[in-house]
């Protein structure tokens, strides 16, 4: 299993529609993104993380180069940033 996170500075007002970016773009990311396995929205007080789980770090960086992520997600997620995304992928042992 592979992971891949993203960490994004969003202000706590701007929350609920990073929320709603998330929901719109799950189940797409689920039925047409090869090797994906699942994706998780974690919310802490200093930031919040899209932890997407897939079947190799091929498919992961993969995802990260696809229309998907890079017309429709980073688009839609753009005006709520405060900052540019931290991205980092894991290989479970």
């Amino acid at each position: 299993m592979t992971y891949l996170e993203i960490t994004l500075k969003i202000q706590e007002k701007n929350r609920p529609s990073a929320a709603e970016v998330y929901r719109k773009f799950k189940q797409p990311f689920l039925s047409t993104i090869p090797g994906a396995k699942s994706k998780e929205l974690l919310v802490r007080e200093e930031d919040v993380q899209v932890l997407h789980g897939f079947d190799s770090v091929e498919h992961a960086q993969a995802y990260l180069k696809s229309d998907l992520f890079n017309k429709d997600v980073v688009v839609a997620l753009q005006p709520l940033l405060d900052s540019g995304p931290e991205v980092r992928i894991y290989q479970v042992a």
